[in-house]
């Protein structure tokens, strides 16, 4: 049995984070799970065995069969990630990193704070307590370019919008998000149409809502992005 539930980040860390999760996985080794892009950067630990890691922000599907036992988490808000980590979102593209090697000095004492948890709230707790302590300021056009990327923006009149030529624009998107802005752009609009998707949406409708330009064009986007049609990713 494969269970997934989500809430409201921890009050003090709404700023930094926009939910916590946790997934408890019973009996033997599961399928694989499709995890689709999203923009978004996750703190993970795995209780049964203290695994501690960061799933960067992913412009693929990416496959991972899920362990017995309980997977909790915290999610950066989209662009938040790399003043509490330490590196450029785009250092962490495509990639399940060791917290080890981001926090080098403090993962230990967080597993072992973590370890001394019986409780999933207590775990989320301390994972967006060590996330807020390790936080800097971040870049502060990072609300401005969502806005603009959510809104499908040109790149040309993103850059203008914040101040900056196209360069510094792609180099300050890959730091804070992991992708340039064309590829911020795909993404949350794909985002944005699963999530009306998986709200019974009709298709034809999420194409027209989310942005694209028919319903081929939705399925295109969702095969590249995700690997699989629309209505196999809606049924899994």
């Amino acid at each position: 049995m494969d269970r997934y539930e989500e809430r409201p980040a921890p009050a003090a860390t709404r700023g930094l984070l926009t939910c916590v999760w946790s997934r408890r996985v019973t009996g033997d080794l599961t399928d694989e799970a499709r995890i689709v892009p999203d923009a978004c950067v996750d703190v993970i630990w795995h209780r049964e065995s203290g695994r501690l890691f960061v799933a960067g922000p992913d412009t693929r599907a990416h496959l991972s069969s899920l362990a017995p036992g309980e997977l909790v988490a915290a999610r950066f808000r989209t662009g938040r990630s790399t003043a509490s980590l330490g590196v450029p979102a785009d250092a962490l593209r495509d990639s399940r990193v060791d917290l080890a090697e981001l926090w080098p000095d403090r993962v230990d004492r967080l597993a072992d704070t973590l370890a001394a948890t019986d409780t999933t709230a207590a775990a989320q707790g301390v994972l967006g307590s060590a996330v807020l302590a390790a936080a800097a300021d971040p870049d502060p056009a990072v609300p401005a370019l969502l806005t603009l990327a959510g809104g499908g923006a040109r790149v040309g009149d993103m850059a203008d919008a914040v101040g900056l030529t196209e360069r510094q624009l792609h180099r300050r998107c890959l730091a804070a998000f992991g992708y340039g802005a064309k590829m911020l752009q795909r993404v949350l609009r794909f985002d944005r149409a699963m999530r009306l998707a998986r709200g019974g949406t009709e298709l034809a409708d999420v194409a027209y809502w989310a942005g694209y330009a028919d319903q081929a064009h939705l399925s295109r986007e969702v095969r590249a992005l995700a690997g699989v049609s629309p209505t196999k990713l809606l049924n899994t």
